[in-house]
């Protein structure tokens, strides 16, 4: 495997990208097993910096994203995926993690989509 430069956590930054579209669909963390599982299995693994554990993306919502391909920048420590995503990125609800506009203030004006799902429903809040 090509040698990622991984942060002192043994993480690397991977941004989802829609294939077809090029929208930015989300950031998630990945170590090196998430990244090999990733590649392997064709579907998003991550690994979570708040929960210590690997998430497979869709597993409780079934929204998932079927991996197209996998690239890395010049310096092996950010990988970019492209996905064919099935339902909402975001946990939120919205197709993208990438929704809330800021203002000149830099505050949030204005939320640039409509939700695609309900999150209270899909993850049983």
């Amino acid at each position: 495997m090509t040698p990622f430069k991984f942060d002192a956590n043994g993480l690397i930054a991977a941004i989802i990208q829609d294939a077809d579209s090029g929208e930015v669909l989300m950031l998630a963390y990945m170590d090196k097993t998430a990244l090999e599982r990733t590649i392997r299995e064709k579907h998003t693994v991550f690994y979570s910096r708040s929960r210590q554990q690997y998430w497979v993306k869709g597993e409780t919502s079934g929204h998932t994203q079927d991996v197209i391909q996998v690239l890395t920048d010049c310096d092996q420590d950010t990988v970019l995926i492209k996905v064919h995503q099935k339902g909402g990125a975001c946990h939120l609800g919205y197709r993208t993690c990438f929704v809330h506009e800021l203002n000149e203030q830099g505050d949030i004006g204005r939320i640039t989509q409509e939700k695609l799902f309900d999150p209270d429903k899909v993850y049983k809040k």
